[in-house]
């Protein structure tokens, strides 16, 4: 196979010459030019794409951290941002950072900064100025998903906006004894996603004249398992019994479905049920949820950065609003009257 070398003697230049002259990139006369070309197609010489990552500086690899892979949410929108990345001729390296602080501290002090990714997409995680100062003094654009980081270009959700909607259901359809099933303080980590949603409720009860009250709110860790024993206590206790619960995420409003099941109670007729994301099991069970449609998430990500790393990039707004709709189901309905 010919290789550069052969290709830099039949054109009389060196190496670095030849492939600033097939790659496009560097100070090269229009006559050199011509007479590389010229010897490379006598000796069939294809430019690798190694060859072509070192003359252009890019490795057509962009790198996606998300905080944990196991869950759905996450999955998915690698999966969205995966399939738009090969459809633009990209790989994804994946880094998980579900090993804590010190893989953190890994990926965005040494895998990240190395010559191994073009760009980086942050899935739902708070970048620190140090972080984001790393990169881009390396020329790396990066896309966050999540929530607002400054300088960087981020695709952010209206967690309160999507907790309000979920919540104004609940009440039109005359609920009032509503309770919220949240998550500890353990598990509300960057962007704070699970005070932002408790907000969001807590607005939305206050706007209806709606009392708060302590003993209706359960911590859980946004797993089905952790829902279950949430809805246990919620839905365990023998009078004073909510009518309706509103999950901050779907996999715990599954836990609480299963709960009332085991507590033989009917949804919607005893307790009305809706979550948020529309996972992939919500259509299975008719809960009633919150979309927010992760995988386009992860190709919209996408899209903004093959924005970012053209040349001609015109300067746009940091912040980019995701979109989020009620899908209504059979788990919620109109409240009942007492003994009915």
């Amino acid at each position: 196979m010919t290789g550069i070398e052969e290709v830099a003697q039949r054109a009389g230049v060196s190496t670095a010459t030849v492939s600033r002259a097939l790659s496009g990139n560097g100070p090269v006369s229009e006559a050199t030019r011509e007479r590389v070309q010229a010897a490379a197609t006598e000796l069939g010489y294809v430019v690798s794409s190694n060859a072509s990552s070192l003359a252009s500086g890019r490795t057509r690899n962009v790198g996606v951290v998300v905080p944990f892979l196991s869950r759905w949410y996450f999955s998915s929108v690698v999966e969205g941002a995966e399939a738009a990345l090969l459809r633009k001729g990209y790989d994804l390296t994946l880094y998980n950072l579900s090993g804590g602080a010190e893989s953190r501290r890994s990926v965005f002090e040494h895998f990240l900064l190395r010559k191994r990714v073009d760009a980086v997409i942050a899935v739902a995680l708070e970048l620190a100025d140090d972080e984001v100062s790393r990169l881009l003094a390396l020329h790396k654009p990066i896309v966050g998903i999540g929530g607002p980081i400054r300088g960087v270009r981020t695709l952010t959700l209206d967690d309160q906006g999507v907790a309000r909607l979920a919540t104004e259901h609940l009440i039109a359809l005359g609920h009032t004894l509503i309770a919220h099933v949240g998550a500890s303080t353990e598990f509300d980590l960057d962007f704070h996603l699970a005070s932002t949603r408790r907000r969001g409720f807590e607005h939305a009860m206050h706007d209806a004249g709606l009392a708060l009250r302590d003993d209706l709110y359960q911590p859980a860790d946004f797993t089905i398992n952790g829902g279950y024993q949430a809805g246990k206590q919620l839905l365990g206790r023998p009078f004073d019994r909510p009518t309706a619960i509103f999950a901050a995420s779907d996999e715990m409003a599954i836990g609480c479905l299963l709960a009332a099941r085991d507590l033989g109670l009917s949804v919607p007729h005893d307790v009305s049920i809706v979550g948020v994301d529309d996972h992939e099991l919500a259509d299975f069970f008719g809960l009633t949820t919150v979309a927010q449609f992760p995988q386009q998430q992860g190709e919209r990500a996408v899209d903004v950065l093959m924005g970012e790393l053209s040349p001609d990039a015109a300067s746009e707004s940091l912040t980019t609003d995701l979109p989020y709709r009620l899908i209504v189901r059979s788990s919620t309905a109109r409240a009942h009257p007492p003994g009915r």
